[in-house]
């Protein structure tokens, strides 16, 4: 309860906007994500290829679909084990070290929840309008104070600074299928192109756990794509840091409303 109470008053705070999130007292779930079960979501993979998706800035990469993904905690404890083959799931490449996979397609702000698994040791990430970066990594069984560098982390700025650690450590085994689901505000811009208010991650469960809530992004995080902050842009998957596989990926937008005086 001392958990909530401190996440209201930030918020509160900081003038976010609560109403465009579930209560996480009233509203908490547990079992089935909630594109099952909410209108408004649709996915981002198609269940047989990697249709609307490309690498960054159109380089070749191996990532495929395939049926099933497995891992071996004694004999490949780094590597993930799929085969090629139409899927709803996708794999970073045989070796897991390939290019950055974007989306076709821009979003403003949404809602984003996926499904992914690592091998041991492996890092990962899901950047936000292609800049911003939650953090994929194997923190499983950390004790330590947590960084930037944990699992759901908000990922340093490009030079240095900034970030957000991950409220607790929510990471599961390696191996296992863990879920993000992110809430996303894009930033406002006049019609120079000038930042008038800038993006936040208002909420990020991991394994429906909230780890993060109301993070403004001061700028784009290290190993972001090349282009300008806006009002829309894409989604992409880290794809150079080791085996992780994708699956369920669902998006919904949503228009913010207006920020309360």
């Amino acid at each position: 309860m001392a958990v909530l109470t401190l996440i209201g008053a930030l918020l509160l705070c900081a003038g976010a906007r609560a109403q465009d999130l579930p209560d996480l007292y009233h509203n908490e779930r547990h079992g089935d994500p909630p594109y099952r079960y909410e209108t408004g979501w649709r996915p981002l993979l198609d269940g047989r290829d990697l249709a609307g998706w490309h690498g960054q800035d159109g380089a070749a990469h191996e990532w495929f679909t395939t049926q099933a993904v497995n891992w071996s905690r004694i004999f490949i404890p780094k590597g993930l084990i799929a085969k090629p083959a139409p899927g709803d799931r996708i794999v970073n490449g045989p070796q897991g070290k390939t290019a950055n996979l974007v989306t076709d397609e821009n979003f403003g702000s949404f809602q984003l929840y996926l499904e992914f698994m690592n091998a041991q040791g492996s890092n990962a990430g899901v950047y936000l309008h292609g800049l911003y970066e939650v953090q994929i990594f194997d923190s499983y069984g950390f004790t330590g104070s947590l960084t930037v560098g944990d699992c759901g982390g908000i990922y340093e700025r490009d030079g240095g600074g900034g970030g957000s650690p991950p409220a607790r450590n929510a990471c599961r085994s390696p191996g296992e299928w863990q879920s993000f689901r992110i809430w996303y505000q894009a930033g406002r811009f006049d019609a120079q192109g000038k930042v008038t208010a800038r993006p936040r991650v208002l909420r990020v469960m991991l394994n429906e756990t909230p780890i993060q809530e109301n993070v403004v992004l001061t700028g784009p995080t290290v190993g972001h794509m090349k282009i300008a902050e806006a009002a829309r842009n894409p989604i992409m998957l880290q794809g150079n840091h080791g085996p992780v596989a994708f699956r369920h990926i669902y998006i919904k937008e949503f228009e913010p409303k207006p920020e309360r005086e």
